[in-house]
């Protein structure tokens, strides 16, 4: 299963649950037009994978994203607007996969995790990164 995360129209997240596995192929689960893309593979045993090369090109990215794959505990995903004003949360556990494309993010460990996390670079971290107060625990909504 794919959920979509959406606020005012806009695409903030996807998150692929660990149920969403296909007996077998290849399932890419975020839209063509995004700049990061993410799918799931399954092949039996001597499956051959042509060589290929990625042509190398110049694309323009105006926000980050970032892939959380996360392998243990349960982690809590507070979403923001991009100015900043808090939405809600979401809830992943193990094995759940989050794509966050735009809009604004904070995290919460419901439990202790292990992930981990994939992101365009190179990083710059006064350039790529504004850091903000988090929502009061008492207003939290999970949807």
């Amino acid at each position: 299963m794919i959920e979509q995360i959406k606020y005012k129209n806009k695409l903030y997240a996807l998150i692929a649950r660990k149920g969403f596995r296909k007996k077998k192929g290849i399932s890419f689960f975020t839209p063509n037009n995004l700049n990061l893309q993410c799918g799931y593979m399954k092949h039996n045993k001597n499956y051959f994978i042509k060589p290929h090369l990625h042509k190398k090109r110049f694309s323009k990215i105006f926000y980050t994203s970032e892939v959380i794959y996360l392998l243990k505990g349960k982690l809590r995903v507070d979403f923001y607007t991009e100015k900043q004003n808090y939405l809600f949360s979401k809830i992943i556990k193990a094995n759940d996969v989050i794509t966050l494309i735009q809009g604004s993010h904070g995290f919460k460990t419901i439990e202790p995790v292990e992930m981990f996390e994939v992101k365009q670079g190179p990083f710059n971290i006064k350039h790529d990164k504004v850091k903000f107060e988090k929502i009061d625990e008492r207003k939290i909504k999970i949807k």
